[in-house]
């Protein structure tokens, strides 16, 4: 806290464009969830309403929300309140939320109404988000914090400390690289509990005075092989804009093939990132009307590092970096210097706005930042070749009838495959043969050379994934666990 009489500490700046659009459009919609829309005026007294009922609240509040209008507030209102927001991700499993909890000494838990039973779990007072309004002043909002837990593979989740700096730099920078302004309409998909669509979803369009419209249950949906709520919502909407990760891409793109129906003719602007995306899951999304500008990003930076942009979008890369952020190649590894990176793990050293990603990548000769895979995922063949299994992967994955490939084979003279079938090709591989899945294997793989292709496949269904504990809280494979299953 600052001393008495010294210079408060800058809040965010979407607080400011808040008050503004308040008042300029003051009745333009800001928010469609599905069950309730807000007006910028509207938003901002339910801002300031939150924020005056958290005030006496202890300095740490964990949001415990299904997403939704109730979230946004809570994001914007814990940090006008000046305390730190820590979410608590629905998708995380129990022990995981029970870590974050004790592990940030958390106060308070906020959330809704129908979710006060889940919340009171936790062992912490309960407030709940209603409808509380307040006189809106810009000049009256603090400067809060965040800390963001990353779910990682292995290990408990590690929490990410980011304050304003960090947060007004990442959204100034998106918002001049995606060139977002008051006639978009962003379609918020991302679980809102994710740091990329806190700051894409509610930061950026609020900066641009854009409204935003929430697509619910799309990403449960897709998860479970249905595109259609993505595609309705995309349709109804008819949005200019959103983030996606390759996963709800693929989704998407394979629900319009089916379909033979196209993306809406108003989007002009697809980040997607979270992995690498397959070039022929992005030629394909292009031919079908949504134009896929590859990204890249992690928590400890802010989430987005670099992206491609609408006038210059590069495919295989994700573009260049955002304004004031420095990438350089030390050794093979993605190093990023800038004000979005953290102010440190919880209880560990302030890294001084810089920071060693863990991932390995190169940059162009016109500065797009292409990335190759995480640096402790290499492996190591028997013949001495280092190979990225992110880089096959993603060949695999161009096939909409693949929804997960894990490569492993470290210390093997080849690797092998580990596939799990989509909603649309467990029939196919219920019936093919040991051969079949070898030559669908090989010509996806095609121009890889010969050492990195993977000389046999196993087949392992979604549901066994998660009988074997394969699976983290939030869905991805834990990757040691499937090599020591199939390497023993």
């Amino acid at each position: 806290m600052p001393s008495a009489g010294a210079r408060p500490l800058p809040s965010l700046d979407v607080f400011q464009r808040l008050g503004n659009w308040a008042r300029d459009k003051r009745d333009g919609l800001a928010l469609d969830d599905g069950f309730e829309e807000l007006t910028f005026s509207k938003l901002a007294q339910r801002v300031a309403g939150l924020a005056q009922k958290v005030a006496p609240l202890p300095n740490v509040l964990g949001v415990y929300v299904p997403g939704g209008a109730a979230f946004t507030i809570a994001d914007l209102a814990l940090s006008f309140a000046g305390k730190t927001f820590v979410p608590l991700p629905p998708f995380f499993s129990a022990q995981q939320l029970a870590h974050i909890v004790r592990d940030c000494g958390m106060g308070a838990v906020l959330t809704t109404p129908g979710w006060k039973s889940k919340a009171e779990g936790f062992g912490l007072p309960v407030e709940l988000i209603v409808d509380e309004e307040a006189a809106y002043d810009a000049d009256a909002a603090h400067a809060g914090g965040r800390v963001i837990y990353t779910s990682g593979s292995t290990g408990a989740p590690k929490g990410v400390r980011l304050g304003t700096k960090q947060l007004n730099a990442s959204a100034q920078g998106l918002l001049a690289a995606s060139k977002a302004g008051p006639s978009d309409r962003y379609l918020s998909v991302l679980p809102q509990a994710l740091l990329l669509e806190q700051v894409a979803g509610i930061h950026v369009p609020l900066l641009a005075g854009a409204p935003v419209y929430l697509a619910a249950g799309a990403v449960q949906a897709a998860a479970m092989g249905d595109p259609v709520p993505l595609i309705a919502r995309a349709k109804h909407v008819q949005p200019t804009a959103t983030v996606l990760v390759p996963d709800l891409l693929r989704a998407w793109v394979g629900g319009l093939a089916a379909t033979r129906t196209m993306a809406p003719s108003s989007l002009r602007f697809v980040a997607v990132g979270g992995a690498p995306v397959p070039p022929k899951l992005c030629d394909a999304a292009w031919s079908l009307g949504i134009p896929v500008h590859e990204g890249y990003g992690l928590s400890e930076c802010c989430s987005v590092v670099a992206v491609n942009r609408p006038e210059n979008s590069v495919n295989g890369t994700a573009g260049q970096p955002l304004d004031g952020i420095k990438v350089t190649i030390e050794n093979g590894e993605i190093v990023v210097e800038g004000p979005t990176v953290m102010d440190g793990y919880l209880n560990g050293p302030d890294p001084q706005g810089r920071f060693a990603t863990g991932d390995l990548g190169t940059l162009d000769a016109k500065g797009n930042l292409v990335v190759l895979g995480r640096k402790d995922n290499l492996i190591v063949l028997s013949n001495g070749r280092n190979l990225s299994p992110e880089w096959i992967e993603g060949m695999i994955l161009a096939d909409p009838m693949i929804a997960r490939a894990v490569i492993v084979g470290h210390g093997q003279s080849h690797p092998t495959a580990v596939l799990t079938p989509s909603s649309a090709g467990r029939d196919w591989f219920t019936k093919a043969s040991g051969d079949d899945i070898a030559g669908r294997l090989a010509g996806l793989t095609a121009q890889a050379p010969v050492y990195a292709q993977p000389s046999s496949a196993i087949v392992v269904a979604e549901a066994d994934l998660v009988a074997k504990g394969l699976l983290t809280g939030n869905g991805r494979v834990m990757r040691q666990a499937v090599a020591s299953m199939v390497l023993g």
